[in-house]
């Protein structure tokens, strides 16, 4: 197995790999893990996927956890592998420090992550913790040593997110806000305002279904 074959099987799912890292006991990945695939939506096929399949369309909660877990755990066990997800009681996983060890993505200067082709779109929907030791290409550059503009320190018409950390009280009330409702139905303005976030393809109707369920919705 290389890791542009499991890519293309992802692609299949309609998942993307956002990177890939070989762990250490550090990294508190459970189990005999060689290489750890870290699985993000496929944009813009993803979301209408999603939104026909039956875990959309059943009126159950947390339809796109549901979905993840069926689809990454039954391709898991196809691969003899185990499927982690950023979701679920218990236990935690520390897929924000797993993003980092990947050499994909990167912080950014408000606080989230920035991925090298996803931008500030990153998002996770499982990992693979494959046995096998994969071979794997060199980390790449963080997106924003190239970008001077960095719009996305100055997007958030509240100031909710900068390099202090990430002001969530204020950013509710915004969006709760009349004023708000381009964040709420397009997605985060910071998110969109980052030059990579641009050329990812995530389609609006994606981010207004997160951006309803951050605000319970």
């Amino acid at each position: 197995m290389s890791l542009d074959a499991l890519a293309g099987a992802a692609g299949d799912h309609c998942l993307s790999v956002l990177g890939a890292f070989h762990p250490d006991p550090r990294d508190n990945v459970p189990g005999e893990c060689g290489t750890l695939v870290l699985l993000g939506p496929d944009e813009p096929r993803f979301w209408p996927v999603f939104a026909a399949s039956p875990e959309a369309l059943d009126g159950q909660p947390d339809a796109m956890d549901r979905w993840s877990t069926r689809v990454l755990t039954r391709w898991a066990s196809a691969l003899g592998a185990t499927a982690l997800f950023p979701f679920g009681e218990a236990p935690h996983r520390p897929f924000y420090s797993w993003a980092l060890r990947s050499g994909r993505s990167h912080p950014s200067p408000v606080a989230f992550l920035v991925h090298d082709n996803a931008g500030l779109f990153v998002s996770f929907r499982g990992a693979l913790a494959l046995r096998e030791r994969l071979d794997l290409p060199p980390p790449s550059p963080a997106p924003c040593l190239d970008c001077t503009a960095q719009p996305c320190a100055t997007a958030c018409p509240v100031g909710a997110l900068t390099t202090a950390g990430y002001n969530v009280p204020a950013c509710k009330a915004y969006l709760a806000s009349p004023e708000g409702r381009d964040c709420v139905t397009n997605g985060c303005a910071v998110r969109r305002a980052c030059p990579v976030s641009q050329q990812f393809g995530r389609l609006p109707a994606q981010s207004a279904y997160h951006m309803r369920h951050f605000i319970g919705a």
